[in-house]
């Protein structure tokens, strides 16, 4: 009977410490991927409207730009300069090395109108990009869905984003449920 007490007893022991061990590797994971895969945040403001709104949920891709670089019309997240823990999220318009120039409420690249959609209003304010702005090799202009009312590379605030400066991109939206899924 003591004999069975005592290998009960290791027993409890031995799934104490495996739980232990479960715990600290599942938090470990959650910690890696948090800091160099995934990032939540939150949308704070309408800069992004109608493709993020104010309180959506998204997970951030912090790892498929240490492979390649962003993308035209790639959703970016990047701290701003001037407020600690700040974050801003923008749509990428001009790559490094392009002119861009804004110009009776349209788009240039390179001297060429831009064919997209993502802003649905003309833009009113063209900022610094009034006069044409050439990029350098490693700097990206963004700006917000909703032009006219975004603080974005048109601003001296914001102004080219340095490559380095960029921690990923939007992927996924995880809340409000009714618009999970992936962010185009």
């Amino acid at each position: 009977m003591r004999q069975k007490k005592n290998k009960k007893k290791k027993s409890v022991i031995r799934e104490f410490v495996c739980w232990i061990v479960f715990l600290a590797l599942l938090f470990g994971a959650v910690f890696l991927i948090v800091h160099f895969v995934g990032e939540r945040t939150v949308v704070s403001g309408d800069s992004m409207r109608p493709a993020l709104l104010d309180g959506d949920n998204l997970i951030v891709d912090k790892i498929s730009y240490r492979f390649s670089d962003p993308k035209r019309f790639d959703i970016v997240v990047f701290p701003f300069q001037y407020q600690d823990e700040t974050f801003y999220i923008k749509r990428v318009i001009g790559l490094p090395g392009e002119t861009v120039q804004i110009q009776d409420g349209e788009i240039y690249i390179n001297g060429k109108a831009l064919k997209e959609s993502f802003g649905y209003e003309e833009i009113r304010n063209p900022g610094f990009a009034s006069s044409e702005l050439t990029l350098g090799a490693d700097e990206y202009f963004v700006l917000g869905d909703n032009r006219n009312n975004s603080r974005d590379s048109r601003e001296p605030s914001v102004g080219m984003i340095p490559r380095d400066k960029i921690i990923g991109r939007v992927f996924l939206r995880i809340w409000p449920l009714d618009r999970i899924g992936l962010v185009e």
